[in-house]
């Protein structure tokens, strides 16, 4: 049964409390949520006011949840207020630990649970609007997403299958079924009365157009958070990205910010004003840099890259120290373009960013083979090449855009530390010291679940690096090759012996590059990209 809007009145958008909007939500209904980490574009008040409804009433019941972004702080905000049973028995995520409540009732077989790669679930939203059944796409061959291996299912009692192996022209393709959701909660900052929206204190834009096309086309009610109403037609139409025929309840909220408990907007967020370049920005030198450091050294003059959130997400500040970071472009998924790169729960947070798109579109442009490069951290690899990020120690934290970004980017730089933790280092005298071991070993001879597929990259011809604060490793056909220790360190104590499986030890094998362990500008000038 479609859920029954309410009406307009001379052609004004129905302007209603949180409290009033969630009460038309419907049993069984499919909420689609729009929002990134740290509070990005997230209709914070109309989420508070569904879990709050439920906790009083237990309606609505058994709702389907599909959140493309992993929005949320990775505690209790996100979607995870709506982490009660009985409210939610289904959900289709593209990152999930941003809102680990909701990770919880999943790891229980609470509720039945979807992972799409972030960049394929929001194409289905996509085709979803143009009441197309799916996509037929390459992105996640080889990995848990393929039907040969977990076919995106996250526990035991997800038993339906929604994606499909399919061949063209002798080639496999994966085909991910588009689900039509019936409600959407996106935000906006400023709306006029007919509901014509735009974003200008807003970090970014997401997919919130796809979303509330996918609803209004399948007959559904979209619910726009904005921050101000103003009169009709006042707003600049090179401005507007939701036009008013989308929307059906409009919830103002004068108190909303553009990210969790800051100012209601940053103006070098929003990309209002501009960072000056004398503004000192630095990383103090510790393994987190070391890495990123070193990840420069793969970065090529006039390059386009891709930067992931975690350990890897420090090499744009890197390159503003080396003087360099002109000289490429830095991408990332949810739609910024150059600029410098935030770090933690509000990652895409950019001050200085040269354009924004809408996500949708970013990841076309990646899943077309558009990176020139990709930075992105890792959880475990093993010795196959292969990496997992989506599912570890019993926890569920979804692939977000990792399966997309890696998939094709000619280059992939995985991130991360040998081992996990309590792991503590040292960087003195221009060598690496190991202060105290890891607990966890993160290099280990299988993956339960493949993240990425090291057989796929090489039968793609891509180039593949693994970078730790105390080695580097390449992929190739017989495996992991060893190539660059750290100095200061000992290979077989603490390398070999930290790892599960003994990788192709490069008899090219060489020392790291030393100005990576000196506490001062390195004078790395950006090689020039091969013709």
């Amino acid at each position: 049964m479609k859920p029954v809007k309410p009406p307009r009145i001379n052609g004004r958008v129905p302007v209603l409390s949180a409290q009033e909007a969630v009460n038309y939500i419907p049993d069984e209904a499919t909420l689609c949520v729009l929002g990134a980490g740290g509070g990005i574009l997230e209709a914070t008040t109309l989420i508070t006011a569904l879990a709050d409804k439920y906790k009083q009433t237990q309606t609505p019941r058994n709702l389907s949840i599909i959140s493309p972004t992993g929005l949320g702080d990775r505690a209790d905000r996100g979607i995870s207020p709506l982490a009660q049973e009985g409210l939610v028995k289904w959900a289709l995520c593209g990152h999930w630990g941003q809102s680990p409540r909701i990770s919880d009732l999943a790891e229980q077989n609470k509720i039945i649970a979807y992972n799409y790669p972030q960049g394929v679930l929001t194409q289905t939203l996509r085709a979803a609007a143009a009441h197309q059944p799916g996509i037929i796409s390459d992105i996640g061959i080889g990995t848990f997403v393929d039907p040969r291996q977990q076919g995106g299912k996250l526990n035991e009692v997800t038993k339906e299958d929604l994606i499909k192996l399919v061949e063209f022209d002798n080639k496999e393709y994966l085909y991910y079924k588009s689900i039509a959701p019936d409600i959407a909660f996106i935000r906006a900052t400023t709306c006029d009365s007919e509901g014509y929206a735009t974003f200008e204190d807003e970090v970014m834009y997401l997919d919130a157009l796809v979303i509330a096309q996918a609803v209004h086309n399948n007959g559904g009610i979209v619910m726009m958070q904005v921050q101000k109403m103003v009169k009709k037609a006042t707003l600049h139409p090179k401005s507007v990205r939701i036009p008013g025929y989308l929307v059906d309840i409009v919830v103002v909220d004068p108190d909303q910010t553009q990210l969790y408990g800051g100012a209601p907007v940053n103006r070098f967020i929003s990309g209002d004003f501009t960072l000056d370049d004398s503004t000192k920005l630095s990383l103090p030198l510790n393994q987190r840099k070391l890495v990123a450091r070193r990840a420069l050294f793969e970065m090529r003059k006039g390059a386009v890259g891709n930067v992931g959130v975690g350990i890897a997400d420090g090499i744009g500040l890197v390159a503003r120290e080396e003087g360099c970071a002109d000289d490429f472009i830095l991408t990332v998924e949810t739609g910024p373009i150059g600029g410098i790169t935030s770090q933690g729960i509000a990652f895409g947070a950019n001050v200085n960013t040269r354009a924004i798109l809408d996500m949708t579109s970013q990841f076309d442009f990646y899943h077309g083979g558009g990176l020139d490069v990709c930075y992105l951290s890792f959880a475990e690899v093993d010795q196959h090449g292969n990496v997992g990020v989506h599912k570890f120690n019993g926890k569920i934290m979804g692939t977000g855009g990792f399966i997309d970004i890696s998939a094709t980017s000619k280059k992939i730089v995985f991130c991360g530390t040998l081992t996990a933790g309590s792991l503590k280092t040292e960087i003195t005298d221009g060598k690496l010291n190991i202060v105290q071991e890891g607990r966890v070993k993160k290099f280990i001879r299988e993956l339960p679940e493949i993240t990425f597929s090291g057989k796929i990259a090489l039968e793609r011809g891509l180039d593949v690096r693994y970078i730790t604060e105390r080695a580097v490793f390449t992929l190739k056909e017989d495996g992991l090759h060893l190539i660059e220790i750290a100095p200061g360190v000992d290979l077989q104590k603490d390398i070999l012996d930290k790892m599960d499986f003994t990788p192709v030890i490069s008899p090219e094998l060489k020392l790291m590059d030393e100005r990576l362990f000196i506490d001062a500008a390195m004078g790395f000038v950006l090689p020039e990209a091969a013709h």
